[in-house]
């Protein structure tokens, strides 16, 4: 399906939704058009088997070939695939599509070489460099099924990770690259593989110049001599309904779950978004600020931008500190980026070291259409920030690793809908949300309850978790028979507007009233001298539980804590009112996050009332929980020390 012009009307887009639920064959069918098949599909939607529904059965295609292949045969051989900005290495290098199609054939071929075949799976341990991108779209290309792990993690992680996936082969490179240092992947990857039960054949590594990795005889090989004699690998052809890749994302158990992407829904879903949500065109330089291990760099680094044809920006960097605050609007300026998507903590990063937007000066950003945040929830002061010094329209929309793409978001390939701030705007086509309490009943408009959507889940999300079909129901259908439990609780407003104020474990319950986290965070970060902020529950002996709130001060502030403090209880006084019995706050140099910038209130929460806690697999900085714990015990918490399991 093509994007339509952005001047379309409100209605056209209400008639596009309501077609993608009643007639969601017909819809989506339609927007398999942009797709090349090898064989078409018997049927677009198959519920037989429900609720574990499938799109496109008896289809077939390659993802690498929608992605690669097509474009150099289609005229687009010469044009910048992929630009590689990393200033961590003093590095900008640009591969045309062309170009992309000999690397990633050769190393399908090197991968072939060691006995990869489709159906196969290989885990990438890998940082921000182009390779990262090769490596999955050469799995694509044999129907070998990638499984990406965050380059960094810690053995353990790794190891529950290869013995889930069983992948026959790994690749890796020799280090990654943060601001201030290398970090060796090796020695992480070789202790991983001795304590995994399981054991893959070969692992291919990677040289960079910063570090070069020591190879094990008879297992390890190294990348480029593995190309070198390579024969190129042809795309070969796979069910629509074939797996494309598995993402692990944190199970409450300790045991990851693996999300499994298949391929027909998935191309199509990706291709669609790009057009009518993102408004990208092939040719265009679309920027996805993420990194590949997380599901933002599958879905908007990797797969959508090189399926529709446009050039994905790949940055190895920060938004600060690589070398300022200016970076982002560098990259903008120098590559002529249109569309940056990234999470509103990189632009809380940026708000708190120039909150006057000095090094945006800069830049000529006159090119630059578009800006859209997900991730964690846009707190409205943020999003102002952005509209007032980027003067583009700033995007918040909401979506999950199990989605694969946006739930809830505005479709500006379609209309622009007027923003509201905290709101991450209307349910996309085929995504038909509903809010509902414990009995399983919606909610009136503007109540909060648990965000669940209506089965089918449209294509390109999760069809199930690998290996684990019960598991997939008992995490997100058994709750809400019916219906897929997004985790989430919020509220949709009279005019259908999606408001996700917290994860459901976040409403906390203050004396029998339900509380949003979100909303007490919205009043905080709006306040002045606060750049970033995060509000927990804390037991409480008589209420049950009480709010806390924690924020980090803009750069320059002077003024004395406990006056902020004051002040930013007087405020959620006043907007929230005496019912939030907010009247705790600490000032911390820093939150504790994921590397995709998720704040970890659950584990904030468990050390301030002294529970242990799992040390989160993802976390970016382990150093900032003891500031953390430091920090409560100045207000009585935390009095017994927590310890990560």
């Amino acid at each position: 399906m093509s994007a339509i012009a952005s001047t379309a009307t409100a209605e056209l887009f209400d008639q596009m939704h309501a077609r993608s639920l009643s007639d969601p064959a017909g819809f989506w069918g339609e927007a398999a058009k942009d797709i090349s098949w090898f064989k078409p599909w018997d049927k677009v939607l198959d519920d037989s088997n429900a609720p574990f529904y499938r799109w496109f059965t008896g289809g077939e295609l390659n993802t690498c070939y929608n992605a690669v292949d097509r474009h150099v045969e289609g005229g687009r051989g010469a044009q910048a695939a992929i630009i590689y900005d990393s200033p961590v290495t003093q590095t900008v290098q640009t591969i045309t599509y062309a170009e992309l199609q000999d690397q990633v054939a050769r190393f399908a071929g090197a991968l072939r070489a060691q006995g990869v075949e489709k159906g196969d799976r290989v885990l990438l341990y890998m940082p921000m460099i182009p390779q990262s991108l090769v490596a999955m779209l050469a799995c694509a290309r044999l129907g070998a099924v990638h499984s990406v792990v965050f380059g960094g993690f810690a053995p353990h992680e790794l190891a529950t990770r290869i013995d889930d996936a069983k992948p026959k082969a790994i690749v890796s490179a020799s280090c990654g690259i943060e601001p201030n240092r290398v970090v060796k992947y090796k020695p992480m990857l070789d202790a991983a593989i001795e304590q995994s039960s399981h054991k893959p054949t070969s692992v291919i590594v990677w040289q960079r110049p910063q570090e070069t990795a020591t190879l094990i005889a008879g297992r390890d090989i190294d990348w480029a001599e593995a190309v070198a004699k390579a024969e190129p690998a042809e795309c070969v052809p796979v069910k629509a309904t074939d797996p494309l890749y598995i993402l692990y994302t944190s199970g409450t158990t300790g045991q990851p779950k693996g999300v499994v992407r298949d391929n027909g829904g998935h191309a199509v879903a990706l291709r669609w978004t790009m057009a009518n949500i993102y408004n990208v065109k092939p040719g265009e330089v679309y920027w996805a600020a993420s990194d590949v291990g997380w599901v933002v760099g599958h879905s908007y680094i990797v797969y959508a931008p090189l399926l529709t044809g446009c050039t994905t920006v790949v940055f190895e960097g920060k938004p600060v500190g690589t070398p300022d605050p200016g970076t982002f609007w560098r990259v903008i300026e120098q590559h002529k980026v249109g569309t940056l998507f990234t999470a509103p903590t990189a632009f809380r990063a940026i708000k708190r070291e120039d909150p006057d937007a000095n090094y945006l000066k800069k830049y000529d950003l006159s090119h630059f259409r578009a800006l859209f945040l997900a991730g964690e929830r846009s707190d409205p002061d943020t999003l102002h920030w952005a509209e007032d010094n980027l003067n583009v329209p700033v995007i918040d929309h909401w979506w999950q690793t199990e989605t694969g793409w946006a739930i809830s978001g505005n479709p500006l390939g379609v209309h622009l809908f007027p923003i509201k701030y905290g709101s991450a705007t209307r349910p996309m086509p085929g995504w038909d949300v509903r809010v509902l309490n414990a009995e399983l009943k919606e909610v009136p408009r503007g109540d909060i309850g648990a965000i669940c959507v209506k089965l089918p889940l449209p294509p390109g999300t999760l069809p199930t978790l690998w290996n684990a079909d019960e598991r997939y129901k008992k995490s997100y259908l058994a709750d809400y028979p019916g219906y897929y439990q997004t985790g989430d609780a919020g509220f949709v407003d009279d005019d259908g507007y999606v408001y996700v104020m917290a994860r459901t474990d976040d409403i906390i319950n203050v004396a029998g009233h339900r509380l949003s986290t979100g909303a007490m965070e919205e009043v905080l970060s709006s306040h002045k001298d606060v750049a970033e902020c995060a509000v927990i529950g804390v037991a409480d002996d008589l209420k049950g539980q009480v709010p806390l709130g924690f924020v980090c001060l803009k750069a320059g502030v002077t003024r004395p804590h406990e006056e902020i403090v004051k002040e930013v209880v007087q405020l959620v006084r006043e907007q929230i009112g005496p019912v939030a019995d907010f009247k705790r706050a600490l000032v911390v140099d820093r939150l504790p996050k994921t590397r995709s910038g998720k704040i970890l209130r659950g584990t904030m929460q468990k050390i301030a009332d002294s529970q242990d806690y799992k040390m989160p697999a993802t976390i970016d900085d382990p150093g900032i929980l003891p500031e953390i714990a430091d920090a409560l015990k100045t207000l009585g918490y935390a009095k017994s020390s927590s310890t990560p399991a």
